[in-house]
């Protein structure tokens, strides 16, 4: 059977929700293997000058557990 990991994490970026969501998997997939999918929990930005300034999204991410690591 296999087992699943979940780790909630913070993107941002500049440009969009899914350059955030984008920037997000791949910082994360430096020091975790086995990615298997994400889930979308919220989007949220900051306004300046009305206009967007930064994008944030938050992220609900999969991994499976390596269970013949030692």
């Amino acid at each position: 059977m296999a087992t699943q990991k979940h780790l909630i994490i913070t993107g941002t970026s500049n440009i969009s929700w899914k350059d955030a969501t984008l920037k997000a998997i791949n910082e994360v997939s430096k020091t975790i293997d086995y990615i298997s999918e994400i889930k979308i929990l919220e989007q949220r930005a900051n306004i300046v000058n009305n206009r967007i300034s930064e994008y944030f999204v938050d992220i609900d991410l999969s991994f499976m557990v390596d269970t013949n690591r030692k």
